[in-house]
């Protein structure tokens, strides 16, 4: 939480998902006021533990007379056109949503604004997607920052490289933003997981393993961070208790024999991506593995959110 006497800064976010970015920014002083999200679970799971007004619905219809004033604005914007896990398309219609969060940034203009991407997005048409990004951002009047960081090196359990962007207001005062320190020491799986119990059937995606899946390693044990958790269901990484994978080949690989191999329950998988263990998730099971997996890492959230806390706070 906030240190006593510190400010809070107000915050609206786009995009919001089920608030792993928001969960993170309130602990470091921090409070969402407002949020936005075209899925309904997501929505349902964030007004669980948030008192913000929460407005379910298509972004492009929303005015942005009808969005608050805070100090800073949030929003990962919908990033699998920009995937290196998958097609990548420079013309896939959610690669444009960052155009709504543009439109929003400079009609509001808060203090500053956090969004959150893929790796891919680097490269993605040859680098000319991220600088149109970024010029855009400029051009609202903003001093941009971006960088890619490891959630692993932030106290997530977790291999997960994620580009951030982080945006001053031009007028003010408060120096050159910069990035969190990576912690040093990683966080394991055993420190994360291994006391919460058997899963129960019914928190496991049980779905074929596709040739896919087979075609790599998926396991990582006890004393090692997870692999990226995806927002797929079927595609979740093996439980560490599972037996060793065994490579047969290239792109071949088969499960061990001795022991049973499941997938990580949602329950895992969201306190893998460092939400509250006590955090219930609306919808289906596919639907909570969706939001886990489409979540900024709420550690993450929270070292990003202390740096920007402490830049903005010289301007005031």
């Amino acid at each position: 939480m906030a240190r006593k006497n510190s400010r809070i800064f107000t915050a609206v976010s786009l995009f919001c998902g089920a608030g792993g970015l928001d969960i993170g920014f309130d602990r470091a002083g921090f409070k969402t006021i407002w949020a936005n999200d075209f899925n309904a679970d997501a929505c349902d799971t964030f007004r669980s533990w948030s008192r913000a007004k929460v407005v379910c619905g298509d972004v492009t219809k929303i005015k942005s007379g009808e969005i608050p004033e805070s100090d800073i604005m949030l929003g990962g914007f919908p990033c699998q056109g920009f995937s290196l896990s998958g097609p990548r398309r420079i013309d896939d219609s959610r690669n444009v949503l960052y155009k709504e969060y543009v439109r929003i940034l400079k009609a509001k203009m808060p203090l500053a604004f956090v969004g959150e991407n893929v790796k891919g997005l680097l490269t993605m048409g040859d680098g000319k997607i991220v600088d149109a990004i970024i010029e855009a951002f400029h051009r609202c009047g903003y001093k941009v920052k971006l960088k890619l960081l490891n959630a692993a090196d932030y106290g997530v359990p977790q291999d997960r490289e994620r580009v951030i962007i982080v945006g001053i207001r031009e007028d003010l005062q408060c120096g050159e933003f910069i990035f969190p320190a990576q912690l040093g020491q990683r966080v394991t799986l055993r420190e994360t997981i291994w006391d919460m119990g058997r899963a129960s059937a019914k928190d496991v995606c049980g779905a074929p393993f596709s040739s896919r899946y087979m075609s790599r390693n998926r396991k990582r044990g006890w004393d090692e961070v997870s692999f990226t958790i995806p927002a797929m269901a079927k595609q979740v990484a093996l439980h560490p208790s599972s037996p060793d994978m065994v490579k047969l080949g290239k792109d071949e690989w088969r499960f061990g024999e001795k022991g049973k191999t499941r997938r990580l329950s949602w329950r895992e998988a969201a306190a893998i991506q460092t939400f509250p263990k006590k955090l219930e998730f609306a919808g289906d099971l596919t639907s909570k593995y969706k939001q886990i997996g489409n979540a900024v890492p709420v550690r993450l959230a929270e070292q990003i959110a202390k740096a920007l806390h402490t830049t903005l706070s010289k301007a005031l």
